[in-house]
């Protein structure tokens, strides 16, 4: 049975988390992103060391989806937009939260896993009190796009995002909070 939650220390391993991380963060990249690229990030963001952090930063909440025990997804939330003009410019409303990462092994495509998890998400969003949450998803990456419309959210701007030593093109996505 699927399960989804918000993540503490000690409900979840920093470790399986990483290891979702490291599986799961290369499917969201264009093909044109070198392998060592992708491993600067995972190495620099994903790591069990960062996922300590994160899970307990008060500024995050990460959020797993669970089958029989395991994680099979994850989501992260960070209060606030970052420094980015350009994000600056696409996110109005405040306060806002941020969508960081939203990530299922990709067995799991497709199974209903994917919508539970937002909805935990958005529903941990409204309870910080922000007005939206906003995300960056890479313009190739259709699939993305299409369940984050299916989600509620619109592009309301662009931005670029560094994997590794290259530069990639985000849509920036808003769904406001009723």
């Amino acid at each position: 049975m699927l399960a989804v939650h918000l993540a503490t220390t000690d409900s979840v391993d920093a470790h399986e988390l990483a290891a979702v991380a490291a599986r799961t963060f290369p499917l969201a990249c264009p093909p044109s992103t070198t392998l060592e690229n992708i491993a600067s990030f995972i190495d620099t963001n994903l790591s069990a060391i960062r996922f300590a952090e994160y899970l307990t930063d008060p500024q995050h909440a990460v959020l797993t989806a669970k089958q029989d025990g395991r994680i099979v997804g994850y989501a992260m939330l960070i209060h606030g937009v970052d420094d980015d003009t350009d994000v600056q410019r696409a996110v109005e409303l405040r306060p806002a939260a941020e969508l960081s990462k939203m990530y299922l092994l990709p067995r799991y495509h497709g199974t209903g896993a994917a919508t539970a998890l937002m909805e935990l998400t958005l529903a941990t969003a409204a309870e910080w009190g922000v007005r939206c949450v906003w995300l960056g998803v890479n313009q190739g990456n259709q699939r993305a796009q299409r369940f984050y419309t299916k989600s509620g959210f619109k592009i309301n701007g662009t931005r670029t995002f560094q994997v590794g030593a290259r530069r990639e093109n985000d849509y920036v996505m808003v769904r406001e909070l009723r």
